[in-house]
């Protein structure tokens, strides 16, 4: 990404194509420093500058560190770089147990104090609906929404009573258009052919969780479609095919606590017991028990 001169574009930039990034802006300083309060840097995911400077390479080094740390545990924090000699920074890094203490040898003999601020984009909630008014779709916004997700809802002829924070109408199932990241859940509601279409192109992205809401026979269907289209096992291994925790649900908020609970596990990788095996066809079971007992 080439370096952009201007402070809000650059962030502004970053946000739009939601990646995360990180603000560095030295608060206080104590003796002789290249940095000076108010200086700023923004810090990329990989650790990189991409605008601006806190005070010279040497802390600059162990910003950038710090930055990815910060974007690892979602967590402000204000870091202390002393700025010493070689024989003092290597003592100082030896004995100090602060995690929000650097010592970097650049013989300036002062102190810079800088508050490290994340940004990591919310994690999305993607439900792909069938047009026309569907309860599950719905409720899926609504507790989407509640559970800190932004909400993203492609549906050509969507009938909700609340809206999504994105609504997409004019995709029509090219999904090919739509740019996903790895924290995505997809919720797949096509109840139609298009299940499998619409499946085999999310395989093709690397996504957080995907789930088709269908019987376990219409499942069992998709997924043999999508072998025959050659989606790798690897994609169909993590599909959760009917979608939703077996809690017995009926009704459609049942329905739909029953898919956030997958969704909110998966994020915090936990594994949730799966359904009754309803989504394989008949001779790969059979092979999978065969080869068991040999």
């Amino acid at each position: 990404m080439p370096r952009v001169v201007d402070f809000t574009g650059t962030i502004r930039s970053l946000a739009e194509r939601r990646e995360p990034f990180v603000v560095a802006t030295v608060v206080r300083t104590l003796g002789s420093s290249l940095g000076k309060p108010g200086f700023k840097a923004v810090v990329s995911k990989d650790g990189r500058i991409l605008y601006g400077a806190v005070g010279g390479a040497c802390p600059e080094s162990a910003i950038a560190t710090m930055a990815m740390d910060a974007l690892r545990s979602g967590q402000a924090r204000v870091v202390k770089v002393f700025l010493d000699d070689m024989n003092r920074a290597l003592e100082g890094n030896l004995k100090s147990s602060n995690p929000d203490e650097v010592h970097v040898e650049t013989n300036c003999g002062g102190m810079m104090e800088i508050y490290v601020d994340p940004y990591v984009p919310a994690d999305r909630l993607i439900i792909v609906g069938h047009g026309g008014k569907d309860p599950v779709e719905e409720a899926l916004v609504k507790s989407g929404k509640a559970l800190g997700f932004e909400t993203v809802v492609i549906d050509h002829l969507p009938v909700l009573s609340e809206d999504p924070d994105t609504l997409i109408t004019d995709l029509d199932y090219d999904l090919g258009s739509f740019s996903f990241s790895e924290t995505d859940s997809a919720v797949v509601l096509t109840h139609s052919e298009m299940d499998a279409p619409t499946l085999e192109v999310l395989s093709k992205h690397r996504l957080r969780y995907v789930g088709l809401l269908g019987s376990p026979q219409r499942a069992g269907e998709t997924i043999r479609k999508l072998r025959v289209r050659g989606v790798p096992e690897s994609f169909l291994d993590l599909l959760h095919a009917p979608v939703g925790a077996d809690i017995g649900a009926l009704t459609p908020e049942e329905i739909c606590l029953s898919i956030m609970a997958e969704v909110v596990a998966t994020k915090h990788g936990k594994q949730l017991p799966p359904k009754r095996l309803a989504v394989e066809d008949s001779e790969l079971l059979t092979l999978r028990v065969t080869s068991k007992l040999v």
